[in-house]
């Protein structure tokens, strides 16, 4: 049974985490902020070819930006599991009178609170960079799929983290996971331009429609029709969860 009390306490505890470790939000924000300071404004005046005309090259960036930010983050999610067997805190809960369906929901909440913020203060920053948003009703759209991006991944990175127990290892197969499917999403340029074989792959992506909404809706420009990325982010989101979940109530706490 689900304990909302315990979704909450777990929520609170994740928040509470990204507040005060300001190191972290200092390292998920350099990242971005690289690629907008030196791609976005670097290529701003270049026609790079695939990006509709009188599309600038940093409004077709942020979207990628931002689903590059939530992948990050939300993925590396995970690593406060095995952080949390490392120092004896998993087996604590594991133990407690709640269901481990709730204890993966309020972790699954608290990443999405934590990566939506790193998602808010990233667009806040591209307002200097010269990124305007074409339609401000469709923004609460765009918002939906940073929840749904943000919650595909926490769970993919749940997968990884219930059936790992060193943390260095984690990192370098996080690292392994997250580079292909950053690259197979289009965030830095038009998936038109690959070979056709790869654009297959990318369709397998999750953030390939989760970056392809985002630019739907911020700046009016998508490959596939809005609701079509929509749809399959709903999808995408609901399987990763189910097996974070799963597999998070599979695990060993020790």
């Amino acid at each position: 049974m689900i304990n909302l009390n315990a979704i909450y306490v777990m929520w609170l505890r994740e928040l509470k985490k990204f507040t005060r470790m300001k190191s972290r939000i200092i390292g998920t924000l350099a990242m971005p902020l690289f690629f907008l300071a030196f791609m976005g404004m670097g290529f701003n005046r270049s026609a790079m070819p695939g990006i509709p005309q009188g599309v600038k090259y940093i409004s077709y960036l942020v979207p990628g930006i931002l689903g590059m930010s939530l992948l990050f983050s939300s993925m590396f999610a995970g690593l406060s599991v095995l952080w949390d067997r490392e120092f004896g805190f998993l087996k604590e809960i594991m133990v407690a009178p709640v269901s481990r369906v709730s204890i993966v929901l309020g972790r699954i909440a608290g990443g999405i609170t934590t990566g939506i913020i790193q998602a808010l203060m990233v667009i806040l920053i591209s307002f200097v960079a010269g990124f305007r948003i074409t339609s401000a009703p469709m923004f609460i759209v765009a918002f939906v799929f940073l929840i749904l991006i943000a919650s595909t991944f926490i769970g993919l990175g749940l997968v990884f983290a219930s059936n790992m127990k060193d943390m260095q290892g984690f990192q370098l197969i996080m690292n392994f996971v997250i580079f292909p499917l950053f690259f197979l999403s289009g965030a830095l340029f038009p998936l038109a331009n690959l070979p056709a074989w790869i654009r297959v792959i990318s369709h397998l992506d999750p953030l390939t429609y989760g970056i392809d909404g985002l630019r739907g809706t911020l700046i009016g420009v998508s490959v596939l029709p809005v609701s079509v990325d929509l749809l399959a982010m709903v999808l995408f989101s609901l399987l990763m969860v189910f097996l974070g979940a799963w597999f998070f109530e599979k695990s060993e706490s020790v």
